[in-house]
């Protein structure tokens, strides 16, 4: 296991925003374990997970020019994220209303305007991927303003099947092949759902995450890829 995986799942399990346990996702299945971004509620916490974002970034070596984080949790990440690359790219960044605006500068994109966006390539940064669904809501705000989306960077890459597949089909696809494929957009994770399972196998977060292994392993089976 790589060092900066490592440090990025004690992050996240020390504020919660990993956790253990059953939950419902978005996309309708009960899942062994969540990844809520939204708990990165602490200024060196956020700082942090910027600068493992932004070295995701570097490290990719992806070209763009704006970075847009979709509501509500990519918005204090494409923040976190815009700033910590600032030494290396001071780039513009955005982010979507759930709630179109309709006084004073209206619409439902805040930061870049758009004339600072048609044209431009748009990075999108995003906290997880399940079964794609998000991401393909967010292209489809980056196009219809005139955007062009380069790539996606996201912290946890579940791999998952994707909204296209049936968890029982011979051949499956995940998520990010579906996105990939049919968006033609590469996908960039901090880590995957292998690393989690190989940072509980490891010893690394003690014996109260062990319990768990069984779960994941058959949800794995079951939607994995």
């Amino acid at each position: 296991m790589k060092e900066f995986e490592k440090g990025f799942i004690e992050l996240a399990t020390d504020f919660n925003v990993l956790r253990f346990g059953e939950f419902k996702l978005k996309s309708g299945r009960i899942s062994p374990y969540f990844f809520n971004a939204g708990q990165f509620n602490t200024g060196k916490a956020i700082k942090t997970v910027g600068q493992l974002y932004s070295q995701k970034i570097l490290d990719s070596k992806v070209e763009f020019d704006l970075l847009f984080g979709p509501a509500y949790k990519g918005i204090p990440l494409v923040t976190a994220v815009s700033s910590a690359l600032s030494d290396h790219k001071d780039c513009q960044f955005m982010y979507d209303r759930k709630e179109v605006k309709d006084h004073g500068e209206g619409g439902n994109l805040v930061g870049a305007t758009a004339e600072e966006i048609k044209g431009k390539r748009i990075l999108i940064v995003d906290d997880v991927i399940t079964a794609g669904t998000a991401i393909k809501q967010s292209v489809d705000v980056i196009v219809k303003a005139g955007g062009i989306p380069v790539g996606v960077v996201v912290a946890i890459d579940r791999q998952e099947v994707g909204s296209n597949n049936s968890a029982g089909e011979q051949e499956r696809t995940s998520a990010v092949m579906d996105i990939q494929k049919t968006l033609n957009i590469p996908v960039y994770s901090i880590v995957k759902l292998d690393s989690i399972i190989e940072y509980i196998e490891g010893g690394y977060g003690g014996e109260k995450y062990v319990a768990y292994l069984e779960k994941i392993r058959e949800y794995r089976r079951v939607f994995g890829v």
